[in-house]
């Protein structure tokens, strides 16, 4: 098995340190009984998903990068690409800020968790 990427376990719900257990019980985001609901330690290599109280705070700022970022992109294809329908964006930007939150939400917990947790090598999982 090859080392454990943190891009890869951001983006595919996997723990930072093995890269192998699921961070969030459900897989889709959009689960609505489950979409918040993380596992507290890794199910394949133990390592505590939630190190103190409080931790998760810090994922707000990211989640709030993340949301700038997108309407970043999402104004500038919209002033690129459709500049005869940019009242369109101004319609269009919230629902699709709403429907995007559960994503964001996880992304951003994953992220920052990743930011505090090294890849083990081959030899430590």
């Amino acid at each position: 098995m090859a080392k454990p990427n943190k891009l890869y376990s951001v983006l595919f719900n996997k723990c930072p340190r093995c890269g192998v257990g699921d961070f969030f019980i459900s897989k889709n985001a959009y689960n609505l009984r489950n979409f918040d609901k993380m596992n507290k330690s890794c199910p394949h290599c133990g390592e505590n998903l939630v190190p103190e109280p409080g931790f998760y705070q810090g994922a707000l700022y990211m989640s709030y990068a993340f949301y700038v970022a997108f309407m970043v992109i999402y104004f500038l294809i919209f002033v690129n690409f459709f500049e005869q329908y940019l009242d369109y964006f101004l319609i269009s930007i919230i629902p699709v800020l709403i429907l995007l939150t559960p994503l964001f939400y996880r992304l951003a917990r994953r992220s920052w968790l990743a930011l505090f947790i090294k890849p083990a090598s081959n030899e430590t999982i």
